[in-house]
């Protein structure tokens, strides 16, 4: 299979080889996202919903590296609107030789996120994180933003849940010009299976 092609359907060899994401391949929803982000006043909250896709694919080989993952997209509106206020789109990778977990994401305002770290086979909870300056798992971003809102680390907690669903917390940190504490943007939501 063409890693860029769609799947027809699930292909269940695909998902037994995706290791502690084999759970998510599927459509989610969740409506008790909480985003907090920088203002000119201080921190501001947001409740939002949120829609994500995951689509199982692979084998994509790197040489004697082979990784199964699930392509995504989501998308996230504040309660009660219909204009989205955030969109991202890219990789959950699982590497079973390695046991390396990974997450490899654009945000269309320039920021390239490459998160990474240990899991099990079995794990039902994963970190993974990205630094910026690493050449592994590393951040970067477009000059405007490097200057004045850099997004300096990455960390994601991932839980699986008895009941299916899922959560996840997320701080992204940023250097803002002119300040001097760093920010913590943070996200947190529980999502359910819709499809």
């Amino acid at each position: 299979m063409n890693v860029f092609e769609k799947p027809s359907g699930v292909d269940h060899d695909i998902i037994k080889n995706l290791g502690p994401f084999s759970p998510l391949a599927g459509t989610w929803e969740g409506d008790k996202g909480i985003d907090i982000a920088p203002a000119k006043t201080g921190p501001v909250e947001t409740r939002f919903r949120e829609r994500l896709i995951l689509e199982p694919m692979g084998p994509v080989i790197n040489g004697p590296q082979v990784l199964y993952g699930l392509r995504y997209a989501t998308t996230a509106w504040p309660l009660g609107e219909e204009k989205a206020f955030h969109e991202e789109t890219g990789y959950w990778l699982w590497d079973a030789k390695e046991q390396q977990a990974m997450r490899c994401f654009i945000v269309p305002r320039g920021v390239v996120v490459n998160a990474g770290g240990h899991s099990d086979l079995h794990s039902t909870s994963i970190e993974l994180s990205a630094e910026a300056g690493s050449e592994t798992y590393g951040i970067l971003s477009n000059p405007f933003l490097d200057e004045a809102f850099k997004t300096v680390r990455y960390d994601l907690r991932l839980t699986l849940h008895e009941d299916g669903s899922f959560s996840y917390t997320e701080d992204t940190v940023l250097k803002i010009h002119g300040r001097e504490a760093l920010f913590h943007h943070t996200d947190q939501n529980r999502l359910t299976r819709c499809a």
